[in-house]
């Protein structure tokens, strides 16, 4: 297949314009072992009629892509708990991976997690134990599984876990669990964090959390072990507070400074240095407060940077709050700012744009809603920087011309914009589908005529037809879908 003919056809593949009867030709593709697009697997609001086609599809990697899609409708993609592939079952149980921390992927029905978590492949019950899309409900239910790895990923709903429960995983049969329910319980209970300390696998993280005996933290102090986990600890003494408040090591010293009952004023007295690129997403008492006004308003308007860093990362952040940050002259609060909340002001987004082209921030920062797009034109489509000369096509303003021209710009990224935008004329629309780094821009435009996204097709193979005799929804044969079996949640 010649390269922009493929390129082409993942373009159509994520065509937001693409109907519904080449959706379905394009799904059914299975030649020389090839496989749909994924772009065409994982659109949004796919129709019953294309989700039966995927379902059945011979071809176990194009399941694989729908299970895994974070934009399919949980349900649908439960609809898979049956596949004859174990590969299948295991990217359904895992679920989406997701890069952009915007992107909320809903969790699959508890029920079709009953069952994978009983499903007979081991790579399906780890892939689900592993799963970051767990609903709280059912990792809850998990407390009384006959699974000693399903009862220790429970613990991490302890808070909401009964009493009961509770004191039987304190005591469960396997070690594992019970040190995964001991350090939880550890928090209020200064005789578990006593017996994890004599235990080296646990030591360090009870001293950062457990309740602590004060002969345990004096020992742990002069003997300097553990001090970094022990500098965090919410019920260290006060003296001890102090004593390490000038320990020699920097590090501990830091991890004073961020405790969350000093005084502005003690707290920048403390000897600390901060790194250029540290986010603070160590700060557990901030994490845990991220919805909670008092936590955030104590860490915004402190003056230290990573307690800043950590709030930024909060997308309650009320609007005074959001306003004091942005006017923080902090690099890495203005990216926190533009990757997590709704609100973060254009000129925010501009300088994380501006600053940092190119990378996974400035990407963040160009598709966040309110990245700005009056007026770009007339800023941008002379500026010297190629980089800026693309936002020219966000402007609502830009003409059909000036979208032309631009789709010959030297700077690639430049080109592949205005290949993509509407605006561009036909003419032109129909040429970027022959170049090769523009035909997957041209391909995915949405004034792109139906019958243009036909001809991408034909060129690339795709058949018009089944060939005969073959019936897509036939669960027969080697791979295909067999007939429901148990629970399978409605559309």
């Amino acid at each position: 297949m010649v390269a922009f003919h493929a390129s082409a056809l993942d373009g159509v593949a994520r065509n937001p314009a693409l109907p519904t009867p080449l959706l379905l030709r394009l799904l059914a593709f299975e030649g020389d072992g090839d496989r749909p697009p994924r772009d065409a697997l994982q659109r949004a609001g796919l129709p019953e009629s294309a989700v039966v086609v995927i379902l059945a599809h011979p071809n176990p990697g194009t399941r694989i892509d729908f299970a895994m899609s974070a934009r399919a409708e949980p349900a649908q993609r439960a609809r898979l708990a049956d596949d004859p592939s174990p590969k299948v079952r295991a990217a359904l149980a895992y679920g989406p991976e997701v890069h952009d921390p915007r992107t909320k992927v809903a969790p699959l029905p508890d029920a079709v997690c009953v069952r994978l978590l009983d499903d007979p492949a081991p790579s399906v019950r780890t892939a689900l134990l592993d799963s970051p899309h767990l609903a709280p409900s059912f990792v809850a239910s998990m407390a009384t599984h006959h699974s000693a790895a399903a009862r220790r990923e429970a613990v991490r709903a302890w808070e909401v876990l009964p009493l009961g429960e509770r004191s039987a995983l304190l005591a469960d049969p396997d070690p594992e669990v019970r040190r995964a329910a001991a350090l939880w319980e550890c928090r209020r209970d200064a005789r578990v964090t006593a017996e994890l300390l004599r235990d080296p696998k646990s030591a360090a993280e009870a001293l950062r959390r457990g309740f602590l005996l004060r002969a345990d933290a004096e020992r742990y102090v002069a003997e300097r072990m553990h001090l970094n986990s022990l500098a965090e600890n919410p019920s260290l003494p006060a003296d001890l507070v102090e004593r390490l408040a000038v320990d020699p090591d920097e590090a501990v010293r830091l991890a004073i400074s961020l405790r969350p009952e000093l005084d502005e004023t003690r707290r920048m007295e403390i000897d600390f240095t901060v790194g250029d690129l540290d986010r603070g997403d160590a700060v557990q008492w901030v994490r845990d407060g991220l919805a909670d006004p008092e936590v955030l308003r104590r860490a915004a308007a402190s003056a230290h940077p990573l307690l800043r860093r950590a709030a930024a990362r909060s997308p309650h952040l009320p609007p005074d709050l959001l306003s004091l940050l942005a006017h923080v002259e902090d690099p890495v609060v203005e990216n926190l700012l533009g990757i997590h909340h709704p609100d973060a002001p254009e000129k925010v987004l501009m300088r994380v744009y501006a600053r940092l082209g190119g990378t996974f921030s400035a990407w963040m920062a160009e598709t966040h809603p309110r990245f700005p797009r009056e007026s770009l034109a007339a800023r941008y489509a002379d500026h010297p920087d190629g980089n800026y000369r693309r936002l020219a096509v966000r402007d609502p303003a830009a003409t059909p011309e000036l979208i032309e021209r631009l789709s010959h710009d030297p700077v690639v990224w430049t080109r592949q914009a205005a290949a993509g935008d509407p605006r561009l004329p036909l003419h032109r629309l129909r040429e970027a589908l022959r170049v090769p780094e523009l035909a997957s821009s041209a391909g995915a435009n949405p004034a792109l005529p139906e019958d243009e996204m036909a001809a991408v097709l034909d060129r690339t193979g795709v058949p018009a037809s089944r060939p005969s005799g073959t019936d897509l929804l036939a669960p027969q044969s080697e791979g295909r879908v067999p007939p429901a079996s148990g629970y399978l949640p409605p559309l």
